[in-house]
């Protein structure tokens, strides 16, 4: 049956950066289709709450993992974290990120180096630590999240753009690592959805500029991210590795 296509029973998903916004909607999602789920962030608090809500009315197992994912030893002891609680991590979503804003003639090392770490050498850190144990079962699902920032651009999103456009080239290339073993890669990248992100580093004449591009002409809600998420990280989605699905309400077809 089609709906037997997005379930996840007896699988497990960590989520990164699952505490809110995307990743609390897709951790939800994914226990929702019968998926143990381990989230991670910097901030504990916020972490308890998340996967109460997470997990609430699902029957599934959870547990959440403070990690700073700019800190590679951190990184680590997340993968140790989720393979010890759960046995194993079958579904990988690489979603923790920031942004800092910033010209290219007034981009500060400490600024380039952070960003780059949280937004892609963290991504290659976890996911070389996680896909070994699914290429020995033959199976798994990475997907990072990226951006319509890392196929256009607008002004001081010099290092965010940077680190998206590679996320989109390090999938491919990993996809083609990991195939022969049942493994898929692939990218998501968001267009406008209402998260703490954007709505902390765009002006309210710029929210707008967005919403009126888009051919739905709205923002989008985090839980539209659910279903193609759904598809990339299960049988929905065998047969999908290397690409980038752009779930931007029609931005770039403008």
């Amino acid at each position: 049956m089609p709906a037997n296509l997005f379930d996840l029973t007896g699988r497990v998903a960590l989520v990164t950066g699952g505490n809110k916004g995307l990743g609390k909607a897709m951790a939800r999602g994914f226990a929702e289709a019968g998926a143990d789920v381990v989230i991670a962030s910097r901030h504990e608090d916020e972490l308890k709450a998340a996967l109460d809500e997470i997990l609430a009315g699902t029957g599934r197992r959870g547990a959440y993992c403070v990690t700073d994912v700019s800190v590679r030893e951190d990184v680590k002891k997340l993968a140790q974290f989720a393979l010890e609680k759960m046995g194993r991590v079958d579904v990988l979503v690489n979603n923790a990120g920031m942004n800092a804003p910033q010209a290219i003639d007034a981009i500060t090392d400490e600024t380039w180096d952070r960003v780059l770490e949280v937004n892609l050498s963290s991504v290659m850190a976890l996911t070389r630590e996680l896909t070994p144990q699914m290429k020995q079962r033959r199976w798994g699902r990475v997907v990072h999240i990226s951006s319509i920032m890392g196929q256009v651009s607008k002004e001081k999103r010099n290092v965010y753009s940077a680190t998206k456009a590679a996320l989109i080239g390090m999938a491919r290339a990993s996809a083609l690592d990991l195939g022969p073993f049942g493994v898929t890669v692939n990218c998501i990248a968001p267009g406008p959805f209402m998260t703490d992100m954007p709505m902390s580093v765009l002006s309210n004449p710029e929210k707008q500029a967005f919403a009126d591009r888009t051919a739905l002409g709205r923002w989008a809600q985090p839980g539209e991210l659910v279903g193609p998420v759904l598809m990339l990280c299960s049988e929905a989605g065998s047969y999908v590795t290397g690409q980038t699905i752009f779930v931007d309400g029609g931005y770039l077809a403008r």
